[in-house]
C-alpha cells in the first residue's frame, strides 16, 4: 500500500499526499468499485474539509451517484445518518494534527471498508484512471440529522436521568473537546437534553469545545498523556467527579477519575461489559487482545460470554456481528453498540457513566479499583525494518507458551502475556504486556524489549 491508502482508511497530508485532484478520483473509484447509486457524505471541521468535499463531490455525482450529505458532523452522526444507507463516507483525520486529512469508508449499514474488503481496489481503481462518466449526474441533497441523532443517544441514558428530582446524587464532569467535532455534537446532545428537562443533576464544563481544525490548545489525541494534562489538572481543581477526553472526530473517548487519575481503557470495557452482562445474562462481550485479563474475568464473574477480537474497528465491526456481540471496547478508547448499529459512540459511552455514578455511591476510581488485578507495560513503540523476521524469532524464543496469531503474536504464560504487533504504516513494533505482580512485569518488559531491540 501507498500513501495516503492504508488500513483502515485514506489518510494523508492535505496538498501533499492528499490532494482534491486525488479526492475526485476517489469519489470515481468509490462509485465504480460499489456500483452504488446513494452516498452518505459528511466532514469534520478542519480547514481543507470542504475542499475535499467539494472534490470528492465531483467525483461521485460525475458517475451518476447521489449524495446525501449532512455538512458538518462527528463520525459517529455520519454513521447514523448512514445507517440504513447503501454507502458512506466521512471526511476526517481523526487525532491527527491539522494539516492532515482523510476519508473513511463503508458500504452498506455502515460496514467499514478496510484495506482487504475494498481499499486495495480503490487504490487500483483511481491508479488505472480508466473512469466512465454518467450521462445523468448525481444530485447533491443537504440534510440535518442533529435532532434525530439527539432521540437515539438519549435512548441510552438512565431513565431516572429523565427527570428532575431533588433525590438525585449531584455530579460534576469535565469535558475536553480539544476543538474537534465533539465541540458541535456532543454539546449538542446535552444542551437538548438540559432544555428537555434531563440530566438536572450534572453540572458541565467544557474546555476548548469550539471546533477548530488547527487544534489550537492540544492534538485531540486522548490517547497522549500530554493532551490529557489540562483535563487532568481542571478535575482536580474543581472536584469533579469524571472527567472525558475526547479525539478530533468523536468517536474515542478517555476517561479521568475523581483524582485526576487516567483510567486505560481496557478497564472501561470491563466496567460497562460488566453492567451488560449483569442486565443480559448470557450476552456476547469482546475486546481487543491487547487488554488487560481483567476484561475476560470481571464480564464472565458477571455472566457474561467473552471473545477477544482483532485491534481494528473494520475487524472489531465485523466480528461483532458474526457473534452477535452487544458491545465491544478497544484499548484505543472506541467502544461499539451493537443497539448503535455496530458502531462506536463516545456520547453513549459517556452516558453509561453517567448512569453508574448516578445509580451509586461510589466514586468512578471505587468501581475501577477491583480491576486494578495486573500490571501493565503499556502500549511499547520499537523501530524494526524488519517486522516480520523479529516476530519469527519472538515465537521460536517462546515455543513452550500458548501461541496465537489473530494479530501479530501473543504469547501466553500463567503468569504474564505479551502481544507484538506490526504497525501498517511505520517500520514499528508495538510490544503490550501484562504480568501478576509490577516486579515480574518489569524482568519481562527487559528481557522482552532486549530480544526486540538486539
Amino acid at each position: 500500500m501507498a500513501e495516503p491508502f492504508h488500513s483502515y482508511d485514506i489518510r494523508g497530508v492535505y496538498g501533499d499526499t492528499l490532494t482534491d485532484e486525488l479526492a475526485l478520483k476517489i469519489g470515481k473509484a468509490f462509485v465504480k468499485f460499489l456500483n452504488c447509486k446513494e452516498v452518505t457524505v459528511g466532514f469534520d471541521m478542519r480547514t481543507s474539509s470542504k475542499n475535499i468535499f467539494e472534490a470528492l463531490s465531483k467525483g461521485i455525482t460525475s458517475m451518476g451517484a447521489n449524495i446525501t450529505c449532512i455538512e458538518l458532523c462527528s463520525t459517529p452522526m455520519l454513521y447514523f445518518a448512514a445507517r440504513n444507507s447503501e454507502s458512506a463516507i466521512m471526511i476526517t483525520a481523526s487525532h491527527n494534527p491539522g494539516k492532515y486529512n482523510g476519508l473513511k469508508l463503508c458500504s452498506k449499514n455502515c460496514m467499514p471498508i478496510s484495506w482487504d474488503t475494498g481499499i486495495e481496489e480503490i487504490e487500483k481503481i483511481v491508479q488505472e484512471n480508466n473512469f466512465q462518466e454518467s450521462e445523468k449526474k448525481g444530485t447533491i441533497k443537504t440534510i440535518n440529522v442533529l435532532d434525530d441523532f439527539y432521540e437515539h443517544n438519549i435512548k441510552f441514558l438512565d431513565n431516572k436521568l429523565k427527570i428532575s428530582s431533588e433525590t438525585q446524587r449531584l455530579l460534576k464532569i469535565v469535558v475536553d473537546f480539544g476543538n474537534g467535532m465533539a465541540g458541535y455534537s456532543f454539546t449538542n446532545v446535552i444542551k437538548k437534553a438540559k432544555e428537555n428537562g434531563m440530566l438536572k443533576n450534572i453540572e458541565f464544563t467544557y474546555m476548548f469545545e469550539e471546533p477548530d481544525g488547527t487544534f489550537p490548545n492540544h492534538e485531540a489525541n486522548p490517547l497522549k498523556m500530554e493532551n490529557v494534562k489540562d483535563l487532568q489538572n481542571k478535575v482536580k481543581e474543581l472536584n469533579a467527579d469524571l472527567g472525558i477526553a475526547l479525539d478530533g472526530d468523536a468517536d474515542r473517548c478517555m476517561f479521568i477519575d475523581e483524582t485526576g487519575e487516567y483510567i486505560s481503557a481496557d478497564k472501561i470495557t470491563a466496567l460497562i461489559g460488566g453492567e451488560l452482562a449483569k442486565e443480559k445474562p448470557g450476552c456476547t462481550i469482546m475486546y481487543d487482545l491487547r487488554s488487560t485479563k481483567a476484561v475476560k474475568e470481571f464480564v464472565e464473574e458477571n455472566k457474561g460470554i467473552t471473545k477477544m477480537c482483532r485491534v481494528g474497528h473494520a475487524f472489531i465491526k465485523k466480528q461483532m456481528r458474526e457473534n452477535d456481540a452487544v458491545f465491544a471496547g478497544e484499548l484505543s478508547g472506541h467502544f461499539y453498540y451493537k443497539d448503535s448499529f455496530f458502531t462506536e459512540s463516545s456520547i453513549i459511552t459517556s452516558f453509561f457513566l453517567i448512569n453508574l455514578l448516578t445509580n451509586s455511591k461510589q466514586n468512578i476510581s471505587d468501581m475501577i479499583k477491583p480491576l486494578n488485578r495486573y500490571f501493565a507495560s503499556g502500549e511499547i513503540n520499537f523501530e524494526i525494518e524488519d517486522k516480520d523476521g523479529k516476530m519469527k524469532e519472538i515465537k521460536e524464543k517462546f515455543n513452550d507458551a500458548q501461541i496465537l496469531e489473530m494479530d501479530g503474536v501473543s504469547v501466553i504464560y500463567n503468569e504474564f502475556w505479551f502481544n507484538v504487533r506490526a504497525s501498517n504504516t511505520e517500520p514499528v513494533l508495538r510490544l503490550n504486556l501484562e504480568a501478576d505482580t509490577k516486579k515480574l512485569m518489569e524482568e519481562k518488559l527487559k528481557l522482552i524489549s532486549n530480544i526486540i531491540e538486539n
